[in-house]
């Protein structure tokens, strides 16, 4: 009934689909999958010569991060993009699935106790003017795959922001410096726990940084990071031909990166 009413088409290209909740094949085909050898800190890939030099990329070793690792789905292209703008500034919630669908796949199973997953927080107006909050959903269809355990509000976004778009790294962490807390009544939760920090897009690391000090403050034994796309060494920062120049581009990373976080 639904796919009478709403043929199945890809969210990129608008070709017809067999079934609902996917891309085409050439679309699925311009989705950058980040693959080995990788920095074991944080995933970054390394070319085969540093890579037999070290595990860990350079910026790890001279600035060990705060967090435990990265799961990223992709690479932060122009494909991805697109399904970030969409799905963030478009109102396209529906692709959630799709999208939490990728992260989860590079997921590891679960041994033992599950994790704590926790989005990103959005300030209250920030969620008001948008009426959902994207890192949210993604955790919650996370959730629902066996990923972990849903803890929504976990993080409080107390201090309102300006715009991280254009921002160079330092801008950035001063911009969040006291803007993200654990909520109280949420600190039981955390405590003694591993934890998962989602949210769509991890671009220069600050926001993810701010909310990772507060959860280890706050008592948990680690935290990893789940995203959908990674800026990775100013990936995807071409210009997309058929973009409209007057787009919305919330915040872009410390090059500029449409969709960001």
């Amino acid at each position: 009934m639904v796919d009478l009413v709403y043929p199945p088409r890809c969210p990129l290209c608008g070709t017809a689909l067999a079934s609902q909740g996917g891309l085409c094949s050439e679309c699925w085909g311009d989705i950058e999958v980040l693959g080995e050898p990788a920095c074991s800190g944080c995933q970054r890939p390394m070319g085969s010569a540093a890579a037999s030099a070290s595990d860990h990329c350079f910026a790890c070793v001279s600035e060990p991060p705060l967090h435990d690792g990265i799961i990223a789905a992709s690479l932060y292209n122009d494909a991805s993009r697109k399904l970030i703008l969409a799905f963030k500034h478009g109102g396209k919630i529906a692709i959630a699935p799709l999208l939490a669908g990728l992260i989860a796949a590079r997921m590891a199973p679960n041994d033992g106790e599950l994790p704590l997953l926790v989005p990103v927080p959005l300030h209250r107006w920030r969620l008001w003017s948008r009426g959902f909050n994207q890192a949210a959903l993604l955790a919650t269809e996370l959730s629902r795959r066996g990923k972990g355990e849903l803890l929504v509000d976990g993080l409080n976004r107390s201090k309102r922001t300006p715009s991280l778009g254009g921002l160079g790294i330092e801008e950035r962490a001063d911009a969040l410096r006291g803007a993200i807390e654990v909520r109280a009544n949420a600190k039981g939760s955390i405590t003694g726990r591993n934890v998962i920090l989602v949210d769509d897009v991890l671009t220069s690391g600050a926001t993810s940084d701010a909310c990772t000090k507060a959860l280890l403050d706050a008592g948990a034994v680690s935290v990893r990071i789940a995203c959908f796309a990674r800026v990775v060494d100013g990936s995807g920062l071409g210009q997309d031909r058929n973009r409209n120049p007057e787009q919305k581009s919330e915040t872009p990373e410390a090059m500029k990166t449409p969709g960001a976080t």
